[in-house]
């Protein structure tokens, strides 16, 4: 049980989280968020995909670490979600105001083919058809749920790989 939720069924696969970060030690805080996540009861991450660099969109501060992690997990998303949010808090990460610079940031991409709107979250995550660095680390993992139109209608926004899948070992 996490956080007063029991776990759910067997493994849920085909859940994707968004990692990013563009304060402190990035790539570090990223590569620990993974660990954590695959520590959390009834879940794995199952697949990583290389890590991009970004420039920030709709914000300012320095550029983005930014991957894409697959996982297979017992949790419902809400136990899910809240879990995620103390990974960040524990990162250090603070919301002083919209789209602020952060140390680190963890978004529920898809759950499954669950479609969720309530206040606290909302999947598929509502604004990642407009981002290239949740499209292409996406399109790396599951190219057949990544349309080529979505891609080009991101191909402005700045992003370069930087390392391959092995980025993240021991995940």
């Amino acid at each position: 049980m996490l956080l007063g939720v029991p776990e759910g069924p067997p493994a849920l696969s085909g859940v994707f989280v968004g990692l990013g970060a563009n304060l402190g030690d990035r790539e570090a805080t990223l590569r620990s968020a993974l660990h954590a996540i695959g520590q959390l009861p009834g879940t794995r991450v199952e697949r990583v995909s290389p890590l991009y660099g970004s420039a920030p969109v709709d914000a300012g501060g320095p550029d983005y670490r930014n991957a894409v992690a697959e996982l297979a997990t017992t949790l419902t998303p809400q136990a899910l979600l809240q879990a995620l949010q103390i990974i960040e808090q524990s990162a250090g990460r603070e919301r002083p105001y919209r789209n602020a610079p952060r140390t680190l940031d963890l978004d529920i991409l898809w759950f499954g083919d669950q479609v969720i709107d309530t206040p606290e979250l909302v999947v598929p995550h509502p604004r990642m058809m407009e981002r290239a660095f949740v499209l292409r680390p996406l399109a790396d993992l599951v190219p057949q749920r990544v349309d080529a139109s979505a891609l080009s209608k991101v191909a402005d926004q700045s992003i370069e790989p930087l390392q391959g899948p092995g980025w993240v070992a021991g995940v």
